[in-house]
This record gives C-alpha cells, sequence and structure tokens, in this order.
C-alpha cells in the first residue's frame, strides 16, 4: 500500500473517524493488502452532521438513535419522548462521537 493511498483515503474519510483513532488507521492500512483496502473504501460511514441535525429535529422519537443501530435506546425515546427531552438533550452532544465511533468500528471489522 502506497503513502499516497492511504493519505488520500484519511484526508477524504477523517471527518467521518475519531481523530485521535486516526494514526491506528494509517498503520492498519499500511499493514492491509490491496484487497482489504479495495473493502475498506467501499465502506459506507455515517456522517456525523446529519445525524445531530437529525437529532436537533426529530431526537425526541429517537430516530438519531435508530440510524446509529441502537434499536433499543431508539424505542425507549419514541415512548418517552426523549425521557421528557432529556435524553435528547444529551443526545445533542453525544450523537456524533457515537457516530464516529460506529464508523470506527465498521472500518476495523473490514481491517
Amino acid at each position: 500500500m502506497t503513502q499516497d493511498k492511504i493519505d488520500m483515503y484519511v484526508m477524504t474519510n477523517q471527518k467521518y473517524l475519531p481523530a485521535e483513532k486516526i494514526v491506528f488507521i494509517k498503520q492498519k492500512l499500511m499493514e492491509a493488502d490491496e484487497s482489504k483496502f479495495q473493502l475498506a473504501s467501499a465502506v459506507e460511514f455515517k456522517d456525523p452532521t446529519t445525524i445531530l441535525l437529525v437529532s436537533i429535529f426529530l431526537g425526541s422519537l429517537g430516530i438519531d438513535r435508530f440510524m446509529l443501530g441502537e434499536t433499543g435506546m431508539g424505542i425507549l425515546k419514541l415512548l418517552t419522548l426523549g425521557c421528557c427531552g432529556i435524553l435528547t438533550i444529551i443526545d445533542w452532544f453525544s450523537v456524533q462521537k457515537k457516530a464516529k465511533e460506529l464508523n470506527y468500528n465498521n472500518l476495523m471489522l473490514i481491517l
């Protein structure tokens, strides 16, 4: 794997991944062969900004949690209207980090 390809991949996808784990991702990509790099390039990431906007406007219905694959919490927020708004407000500050962690975990499954 060439350094240029890895740098281009990281620059293209850095907004979807946790900043503190970029160095580790680069290291794993250096160790990966061409087929794994192709699979990693095909991974579709969830946009943290989109999920934040969904959380702001539809968070009390739990749609943000459904988008992150957390069905149980999504149902809880739906039935309790975001636990009377408390869980909704908490999610406004944490949902972007959760989305980036989900993207990182999906990438690590490939690598």
